[in-house]
């Protein structure tokens, strides 16, 4: 075996374990010590890779993991619409970005649990316990993860990624490669962000629009509309509890 096909496996198969293998220690801590997360790449002695190597590739992958993790789940679409929040609102830097972030991750821990509990259930946990191997772990790993990011993806996003990839045209979900799923789930996810930034925008802009047709018609025109209009995007915004119902369109956007 390459070392290009071992790392694409390890890419592509291997990562849903390694994000949800934290997960279900956090759940079961009395298991963590069940059984060790081992790296095989092939045993017989034609598909023996140097230890050194399989350490480099499982290096990269881990390396990666953090940006790969957030392309494969709801991180996405949630960061951007509070991102577009922010800057309807006007608020430079409030809410900072760390607070953004933070609710981010923890928006998409809620959003994501179902599917990392059905991944620490049939694959994480029976492997940990050596009731299963490991590639049977990582395939039951594989496909929750899978199942999440097809009802997330447009058919036509998924159909331009398998033109460009040239391949045969899938019969079902399940011949469309991994590689293949993230980029057309990545480009479903930042349009589907975008068209929620629009609505969001939409009320915001009337606003302005009214407050610098106000300014105009009484002369004030060297007054900044931006400093008159924040304080009544802020009070709407307020009475209309707006991050509750961001937060609301954004958890429901995922079912």
């Amino acid at each position: 075996m390459s070392s290009t096909s071992c790392l694409t496996k390890l890419f592509t198969r291997g990562l849903p374990l390694v994000m949800v293998v934290g997960w279900g220690i956090l759940a079961n801590p009395g298991t963590a010590g069940a059984a060790g997360l081992t790296l095989d790449l092939g045993n017989s002695p034609t598909q023996q890779t140097s230890t050194s190597l399989q350490l480099l590739m499982l290096m990269t992958v881990l390396s990666l993991a953090p940006a790969i993790l957030m392309l494969m789940t709801s991180f996405t679409r949630i960061i951007i619409v509070l991102s577009f929040v922010r800057n309807a609102l006007g608020t430079q830097q409030l809410p900072p970005n760390q607070v953004l972030v933070g609710l981010a991750l923890f928006l998409t821990f809620f959003v994501m649990a179902p599917t990392w509990n059905q991944i620490n259930t049939e694959a994480v946990q029976p492997y940990m316990n050596n009731q299963i191997t490991q590639m049977e772990a990582l395939t039951k790993a594989e496909e929750p993860l899978r199942t999440f990011m097809f009802k997330q993806t447009r058919e036509k996003d998924l159909e331009l990624f398998v033109g460009l990839a040239k391949m045969e045209r899938p019969k079902t979900y399940r011949d469309v490669p991994t590689y293949v799923l993230i980029p057309a789930f990545v480009i479903s996810e930042l349009k589907t962000a975008f068209q929620m930034g629009f609505a969001i925008f939409i009320p915001f802009i009337v606003i302005d629009m009214i407050v610098s047709s106000t300014l105009m018609s009484v002369g004030m025109m060297m007054l900044p509309p931006m400093m008159i209009s924040l304080p009544f995007k802020l009070l709407l915004f307020v009475l209309v509890d707006g991050w509750h119902l961001v937060v609301q369109s954004l958890v429901t956007s995922f079912h």
